[in-house]
């Protein structure tokens, strides 16, 4: 609103104001309906029905939660949700969650997740998708969580890798500079000693640390509303993110324990090499394309904390880093997602997906659908496989984009796949005016021509 408001500015936050009172609130908060597929100890694997016009076809799509977030990170509200975005393009999407977090749960450590909860439900997918390979997709925690699979076990059926605001050098993170004399006075023994006594990091102490990395903004947010009260839109994503941060989930109490000591007191994940009850995971053995993103106003991962993932990659087939504008939550499914991130995630599964979901995507438009008919859940067996997709070997090459080289790669080639598959390749974003994806960090990361 203007400092001296307009009168269709009075007229529309007044509406607007009524609305929340009468029917308390302005975002459309219904879930995409959705049927469990697969579940087993703290795993619960998750497939979006099929909207009515629009066929499903092509390579799923697996979106891994991160630890103590909700799995509406993905569905936020309508309009403004990746799950309903894939639904709308015709491509098959699943998702795996873990349910509610106990203090009877405080023995498991990273490696539940690592090595048997995120693996079975891209073997689930799989077979539920008839076999195809999986584009695996992880924000924060969850893309960290994605990785590690994908190092540790390369015979998985992923077709592809995208993590999304997932922090690789934790000395990157300003929030957790404050914290490093503590850690050197202290060498974490109250830190340790209050997790085990918890059994973790419980709902509320998850939910106010997520609350307080925002900020400023925590703190300037009345003062925003009031400014915003003719807007319904942005009262609408208010809403919801408040919604997604009063429904955070505890930490076990041992996962929450590897997870400072050996990531934020040790770094151990910018050495790419992640130790995990005695097992070594190699982020190097990673081969399937990979895409990174960074959020340019992320506090709790910011671009070179993210960016630390890059050089961990020396196998894979293809990487590319993007930066697009959000914070932490807002990259993922902010309302400049839907121009920005989403496209890029678009573009990338279209490129490295199977032969005959690239002749589908290179035709005719699925029709989109405009409304999505309320069902109630039902329950199928799941059956599980191990069918794997066989990887190529890539070479580094310099900037933010790296493809595999040699005559006998004709997937990886920039000037014949790219553009056959989805479109010619575009730079970096924030260096292209085309994209319209601007930020002043980003224009740094321009190729040198």
């Amino acid at each position: 609103m203007d400092l001296i408001p307009k009168p269709d500015q009075v007229a529309s936050a007044a509406s607007n104001v009524a609305h929340k009172v009468l029917y308390g609130g302005l975002a459309d908060l219904r879930p995409m309906p959705r049927t469990l597929i697969d579940d087993g100890p703290l795993r619960e694997v998750y497939h979006y029905r099929p909207q009515k016009q629009v066929r499903a076809t092509g390579d799923p799509v697996l979106l891994v939660t991160p630890l103590a977030a909700p799995a509406t990170c993905y569905d936020l509200r309508r309009d403004c949700s990746l799950v309903e975005h894939f639904l709308r393009e015709g491509r098959p999407t699943y998702l795996v969650e873990y349910g509610e977090i106990s203090f009877r749960d405080r023995n498991l450590g990273m490696e539940h997740w690592v090595e048997e909860v995120v693996p079975e439900a891209i073997r689930a997918v799989s077979e539920h998708a008839g076999g195809r390979p999986v584009h695996v997709i992880g924000w924060s925690l969850g893309g960290i969580f994605a990785t590690l699979v994908a190092a540790d076990n390369p015979k998985l059926p992923i077709a592809s890798l995208t993590v999304v605001g997932s922090p690789f050098d934790v000395r990157e993170v300003p929030l957790v500079a404050p914290l490093r004399p503590i850690l050197r006075i202290t060498d974490g023994g109250i830190v340790t000693r209050l997790y085990r006594m918890l059994g973790g990091a419980p709902k509320p102490l998850v939910r106010r640390a997520f609350q307080l990395s925002s900020g400023t903004k925590v703190l300037t947010k009345p003062l925003a509303i009031a400014q915003h009260l003719d807007d319904a839109e942005w009262l609408a994503q208010i809403e919801a993110v408040d919604r997604f941060t009063a429904n955070m989930i505890a930490y076990p109490g041992r996962t929450f324990g590897q997870l400072y000591h050996r990531m934020l007191k040790h770094n151990q994940l910018r050495t790419g090499k992640v130790d995990l009850s005695g097992h070594e995971i190699d982020l190097a053995a990673i081969k399937v394309p990979v895409l990174v993103f960074a959020g340019n106003t992320d506090g709790i991962a910011p671009i070179p904390a993210v960016k630390a993932l890059l050089p961990l990659l020396p196998n894979s087939r293809e990487v590319r880093f993007e930066i697009v504008p959000g914070g932490h939550l807002g990259m993922l499914t902010g309302r400049a997602a839907r121009r920005t991130t989403w496209v890029v995630m678009d573009e990338w599964i279209a490129r490295h997906s199977t032969p005959d979901d690239r002749d589908a995507s290179a035709g005719a438009k699925p029709r989109r659908a405009r409304t999505a008919k309320k069902t109630t859940a039902r329950t199928t067996t799941p059956r599980k496989t191990t069918k794997a997709a066989r990887p190529r070997v890539a070479k580094a090459s310099t900037g933010t984009t790296k493809k595999a080289a040699g005559p006998s790669n004709q997937q990886s080639s920039p000037t014949s796949q790219t553009k056959a598959a989805v479109a010619p390749e575009r730079g970096s974003i924030g260096s292209n005016p085309e994209r319209r994806f601007g930020s002043g960090a980003s224009r740094g990361l321009a190729p040198k021509r």
